[in-house]
């Protein structure tokens, strides 16, 4: 991704420098970096070779509001500042809302959600892809009907990721988001197993 980095402030005036999008402080955004963590489990199960993904802040670029707490807007992002998609930070404080979302599935569903948008958009690949069905899966609230439409609004439990590979068209919850490795395949669990060991120097 290229970023604009100046901006005209008015006819003669001089070129204005905006700061550049950097990697989210740590500890400054506590919910979506452990959100971030948990998805990452599923991308190191099943993308092994591929880096863990970041927080990348796209700092404000208007004067900051009265409340002083605009802190830009934070996307899910490749290891080398990329991303894809939405912000997943509320991006209206003036109006009252938090910088993160309060509910934690909620943070979980739209730190997945971008995930998957920025690794499809920047790989050129489908991510997740269910194991039984050999088709991409989407994040959703766990819910007590078949129904696995994003924008549903009856949330009964943890986000998971859902495929709609059934040949009647309804779909199925293939794990919770974070528990992809349970759904490997015996040797792809040991490998996994065997390279996460190696990753913490265990023998």
């Amino acid at each position: 991704m290229t970023y604009s980095s100046h901006f005209s402030i008015g006819p003669g005036h001089d070129w204005q420098h905006l700061p550049e999008p950097r990697p989210a402080e740590p500890g400054l955004w506590p919910k979506l970096e452990a959100a971030l963590a948990v998805v990452n489990r599923d991308l190191m199960a099943t993308l092994p070779d591929q880096e863990a993904l970041i927080l990348m802040v796209d700092p404000p670029r208007e004067p900051l509001p009265p409340s002083g707490i605009d802190m830009g807007q934070v996307y899910v992002a490749m290891p080398d500042g990329r991303w894809h998609g939405n912000p997943v930070n509320a991006c209206d404080l003036e109006e009252g809302d938090p910088p993160e979302p309060d509910d934690a599935t909620t943070v979980l569903t739209a730190v997945a959600d971008a995930a998957q948008s920025t690794i499809m958009e920047l790989l050129w690949r489908v991510w997740p892809i269910c194991s039984e069905h050999k088709i991409g899966m989407h994040p959703r609230s766990a819910r007590t009907t078949d129904d696995c439409y994003q924008g549903e609004t009856d949330a009964v439990g943890p986000p998971v990721w859902c495929c709609r590979g059934r040949q009647d068209g309804d779909c199925h919850d293939v794990s919770l988001v974070g528990e992809l490795a349970t759904t490997l395949p015996g040797e792809q669990r040991r490998a996994l197993r065997r390279s996460e060991r190696k990753r913490d120097g265990r023998r």
